[in-house]
């Protein structure tokens, strides 16, 4: 069984920092500690929160952000952190390197690791990927270069994608002997079906202009203003009420998933229940009022 690094969070200002234990750990004395030696492994994701937005990076590029087990799991308690807090707004996955993420590590996928290994890898990136659409702020991928498989799999399953001109995006599986199956719910429900089956059948990598063409990502960007507009985005969803956002991204991923007539009869009762939020009232009365609303994101 593969080690699992933890992480472990604290505050310093109105900065949220992690370390992996054994990784990336706080030395010398005092409350927090001090962020002052690493081992000689670094981090596999670096986690920084400020006014609103934790901005996760995947942080083994030598390794093309590959998703391996400890990898996943190292997002994964990146993203779910405190996730109730009041003063998370937004998350961003980023990547250093110019591999957004290669998929998963391939050398997890032998025979020698076993069915079982196996069987949690792949469970645990879907539980992954349904805990990016599941909790209640929005996620946004910030992706560079390439994105490959289960990479190309996270950057479906974010809310929000934004992509620099340099980007692309391939289910290459076919082409090892192994289709990319997994990734095919998260990008065939992001792009149309005859898209996802040309990219799932010949894993041919596509450009950024064709994703946000197809519906992959949100928006193109060029690589240097790629951090800035990712950015902006992140702050106008932090002036938002989180309450309404949360109440609006779970209803609209459940009614996706309904016919129309369900559709309308779900989305019109939430219509009715966020009248009943406190921040629904506060921002017609703003509205009226001619002023900037007071959210109490509650």
């Amino acid at each position: 069984m593969a080690v699992r690094a933890q992480s472990s969070f604290f505050r310093r200002g109105s900065l949220l920092f992690c370390y992996k234990s054994g990784l990336f750990p706080p030395a010398g004395g005092g409350r927090h500690g001090r962020l002052v030696r690493r081992f000689s492994s670094d981090p596999l994701t670096v986690c920084l929160q400020r006014k609103g937005i934790r901005r996760i990076t995947l942080n083994n590029p030598n390794k093309r952000n590959a998703l391996s087990l400890d990898m996943i799991q190292s997002l994964q308690n990146d993203i779910l952190h405190d996730i109730d807090d009041a003063a998370l707004r937004v998350i961003i996955i980023a990547a250093e390197g110019p591999v957004f993420s290669s998929g998963h590590n391939l050398k997890e996928l032998t025979s020698e690791h076993g069915r079982d290994y196996h069987a949690e890898v792949f469970n645990t990136c879907a539980k992954l990927m349904t805990s990016i659409q599941s909790i209640p702020v929005p996620v946004i991928a910030q992706v560079n270069g390439l994105a490959t498989a289960a990479g190309c799999q996270l950057v479906a399953s974010c809310d929000i994608a934004v992509a620099s001109d340099k980007a692309r995006f391939a289910t290459p599986g076919v082409n090892v002997g192994l289709f990319c199956s997994t990734p095919a719910v998260a990008l065939g429900r992001a792009v149309p079906r005859k898209v996802a089956l040309e990219m799932l059948f010949t894993g041919e990598p596509i450009t950024a202009h064709d994703a946000l063409l197809h519906g992959l990502i949100s928006k193109m960007v060029p690589e240097e203003d790629l951090e800035e507009e990712t950015t902006k985005i992140a702050q106008k969803i932090c002036q938002t009420s989180r309450s309404v956002v949360a109440l609006g991204k779970a209803t609209f991923y459940k009614q996706m998933a309904k016919g129309l007539e369900d559709a309308y009869k779900l989305t019109s009762q939430v219509m009715v229940d966020n009248l009943s939020l406190k921040d629904g009232q506060e921002g017609i009365a703003a509205f009226s009022q001619k002023r900037k609303p007071l959210w109490s994101n509650s």
